[in-house]
């Protein structure tokens, strides 16, 4: 341990550690194997005498608590508390963007999210299954859409990334889903929208039809008639239920949308909070950061794949001195695979691009944790093997998301359980027994040739030829292309 504390890259736990109460703990960063519990003292914020001190942003965060029981006024004394910028899930807080204490709806979801005691409460955990589950399968849908966008899959990659940084942090799986207490609402709102687009389309056929078929008479003038009327009635109802806020129940229940309407016309003041809400809602997606953080993701580990790809595709045949070089190539590739996806996890979970040069940490976190990182690298590549099969033939580009969700059912776990197995590695102070570092090695690299060598042939099943060996659809881009 201390001959690697002298190294010029010392391994560094998670950042923002947690108590019990799911807030920060306010010992900071810290190395393995130290603590460095920071005191605060709170000091009084400066005044005026003709005017009151200005109250920002930050001294909001700043409650000032009066110690006499008698007197009303301030005392002078001060309690700082701790309010994060990040909610737990990675939400933000409220609290720093909005003063009013009203729940909003970004509030309402995380607490939706929260599970049920099983036990004491099986119905609502049976509803909030559901809706979990349901929230999921909009999660993977919406990145499969997402993936078959070029420069748009950047995000998903850099969604997947900020799913492997959480859980490298925290070593919790439950924080492998980040974004899961909104994407149910999303869901609902996209289920609920086509379900009221089903009459508009039947009524648009049988328009169209009655256009076709004789243009001008009754029949056609009455369904044109019937089409407009539709339209607008549906878009009316549409727009109310999302201005309820979106729930699933909503599309199911015009007459109270109407009441519901009364009622905000009366009251007043829906403007600003629904600008509020909207606000809040969007701010949980923070859609640069993840682009970012994919392109940036991505850039380090093609650096890393790209010379020993471009000698492992060098031959086409297994013969001659192109094969030569493929073999050296392979070999060297499958070094290289053993190290970049946690070079790429710590990537992620310290968003520093140096993290992809500090391959001797990356080796030395390897030896305290050797059977979690052989089975993550092992469950990585084998669950990549659906992923050549589906390039085989694929679809236009249009319709290029119906094959794009197996990637991500592929993928997302593996980028999981990588996370877990970095955190593992990361609050382990000794290392592990070298026998079993000797026997982990003895299978990991067999399987990474193994796996090699497969990958050889898929270029002579995938659509896109040589291009299939630099894809690695498990480290980069989640899209067969």
């Amino acid at each position: 341990m201390a001959d690697f504390d002298e190294r010029g890259y010392p391994i560094v736990l998670p950042p923002h550690p947690r108590n019990r109460s799911g807030l920060p703990s306010e010992t900071g960063t810290s190395k393995i194997g130290t603590t460095a519990p920071a005191s605060r003292t709170a000091v009084p914020p400066p005044s005026t005498a003709n005017s009151p001190p200005a109250i920002s942003t930050a001294e909001t965060l700043r409650m000032e608590l009066c110690c006499d029981e008698d007197d009303s006024s301030p005392s002078g004394q001060f309690i700082s508390i701790y309010l994060p910028e990040t909610m737990s899930g990675g939400f933000k807080n409220p609290l720093l963007n909005r003063a009013s204490a009203e729940v909003s709806l970004v509030d309402k979801l995380v607490e939706k999210a929260k599970c049920p005691h099983p036990w004491r409460h099986p119905i609502q955990f049976i509803g909030w299954a559901i809706s979990m589950s349901f929230g999921i399968v909009t999660l993977i849908l919406a990145l499969a859409i997402l993936s078959a966008i070029p420069i748009v899959n950047f995000m998903v990659l850099g969604y997947l990334l900020e799913v492997e940084g959480r859980v490298a942090r925290s070593g919790r799986f439950r924080d492998a889903f980040p974004l899961l207490p909104l994407a149910p609402r999303v869901g609902g709102i996209v289920l609920g929208i086509w379900i009221w687009l089903a009459p508009l389309r039947f009524i648009a056929w049988a328009a169209a039809d009655a256009r076709l078929i004789a243009p001008g008479s009754p029949a056609d003038l009455g369904w044109q008639l019937a089409l407009r009327i539709a339209m607008v009635i549906v878009t009316v109802h549409l727009c109310l239920s999302l201005a309820r806020g979106g729930r699933l129940s909503c599309f199911f229940r015009p007459l109270k949308n109407l009441l519901w309407l009364r009622k905000q016309w009366k009251s007043g003041g829906y403007w600003n909070r629904a600008e509020q809400a909207v606000r809040d809602f969007l701010a949980q997606f923070p859609r640069t950061d993840y682009f970012w953080k994919g392109l940036k993701g991505w850039i380090g580990a093609a650096l890393w794949l790209v010379i020993p790809t471009a000698l492992f595709a060098a031959a086409n045949k297994p013969n001659g001195g192109a094969a030569i070089v493929s073999i050296i190539g392979g070999i060297l590739l499958s070094v290289v695979l053993a190290w970049v996806p946690f070079l790429q996890a710590r990537f992620a979970a310290e968003g520093r691009m140096n993290a992809f040069k500090e391959l001797r940490t990356i080796r030395e976190m390897y030896r305290r944790a050797p059977l979690c990182w052989a089975l993550a690298a092992i469950v990585t590549y084998a669950m990549s093997f659906p992923l050549f099969f589906a390039t085989i033939v694929l679809p236009p580009q249009d319709a290029l998301w119906l094959v794009t969700p197996i990637f991500i059912i592929s993928i997302y776990p593996a980028r999981v359980l990588t996370g877990w197995a970095y955190y593992q590695a990361a609050v382990r102070q000794t290392r592990a027994w070298f026998s079993l570092r000797f026997v982990t090695g003895l299978i990991l690299m067999p399987v990474l040739m193994f796996y090699t060598f497969i990958l050889f042939f898929t270029q002579f099943i995938g659509s896109s030829g040589k291009l299939v060996l630099f894809q690695h659809h498990a480290l980069l881009l989640p899209v067969p292309f």
